[in-house]
């Protein structure tokens, strides 16, 4: 039986990953400090974790999280780029440092691969659209930077280490288990939840700005897929469907989907957002025999329906 170890297995992402994991019939060991993740998601999962609560900043927490693991699948991070503008303090020593930290140990201990999440922030403002992996990266933000060194990083531990690393860059996942709460929650989530109790959403800026949105499902399946293929490591590759929509599409949808009728609220434009994102996915589909099976349509409405029975009311 194949041992893994989701870090922030307790947020969003890494709970999806942990319950494909569990389904699979694998063990899971789960490295959470529960600064944005959540407990009742781990509560969720079809079996039992091994859960270390721990922080990605203490060496001690991880050697006790990745003892016996085979692969470690790392979704640990300080998320948001507009927590990062205000303080990139925090998000460079728990994203680039605490990467470095835990790529140190993976190597120490003989774990087999790690894969990480990086982001396609890393692109920055660029106008060429579809972004490709072997596009120069021009970061906007301290959130962004410290992905990009997480990368870095991981294609140095390749190279030097001989620690199989491969990192995904993820655009706009979205999909059940997504908190909707908070001042950096993610506009999917966000925007139903308002929307589920007759409220209007607040776009930042003119609501033109696009997005690859990705359904959790597909980016699951990029995880562990990335696990095993064979050419993979030391590479990044894009995870993503390979369209997009732009946030006034976007509530257009969800008033469709909800039977409501609003309109968004219009805010100043934020800081280190970038305006249009859009993956060219051909090298996931080659190398990782990835595969966006659950489009924007399907999975907005799989999402509408998931808080529809377990947030509102």
């Amino acid at each position: 039986m194949t041992r893994y170890l989701v870090t922030g297995g307790a947020g969003f992402i890494g709970s999806n990953i942990a319950r494909q994991l569990l389904k699979d019939g694998h063990e899971v060991t789960v490295l959470d400090n529960f600064s944005t993740g959540h407990r009742r998601n781990i509560e969720s999962l079809p079996g039992e974790v091994k859960l270390v609560e721990g922080d990605l900043r203490s060496v001690d927490d991880i050697k006790r999280a990745i003892e016996g693991v085979q692969y470690v699948i790392h979704q640990a991070a300080l998320p948001s780029v507009a927590r990062s503008v205000r303080d990139p303090f925090p998000t460079e020593q728990v994203n680039a440092t605490g990467t470095l930290r835990l790529l140190w140990e993976a190597h120490a201990a003989g774990v087999k691969r790690v894969v990480q999440a990086s982001s396609s922030s890393v692109y920055g403002e660029s106008p060429t659209l579809p972004k490709v992996e072997t596009m120069a990266t021009a970061p906007m933000s301290p959130y962004a930077v410290s992905k990009l060194t997480a990368e870095v990083y991981g294609q140095c531990f390749t190279r030097t280490y001989g620690l199989e690393v491969v990192s995904l860059r993820y655009f706009n996942v979205f999909g059940p288990w997504q908190d909707p709460n908070g001042e950096y929650a993610a506009v999917i989530p966000k925007f139903i939840a308002l929307m589920l109790e007759g409220k209007a959403p607040t776009i930042f800026g003119d609501g033109l700005q696009s997005r690859d949105f990705s359904y959790i499902d597909n980016v699951v399946q990029a995880n562990i897929k990335a696990c095993t293929a064979p050419d993979a490591p030391g590479k990044t590759f894009n995870i993503a469907c390979g369209e997009r929509t732009d946030l006034l599409q976007l509530v257009e949808v969800l008033n469709q989907i909800l039977g409501t009728n609003l309109t968004a609220n219009h805010a100043p434009e934020r800081a280190g957002d970038i305006k249009h994102s859009l993956a060219d996915i051909d090298q996931a589909r080659e190398i990782l025999g990835y595969d966006a099976k659950v489009d924007f349509a399907q999975g907005i409405r799989k999402t509408v329906e998931w808080y529809k029975d377990n947030v509102a009311g």
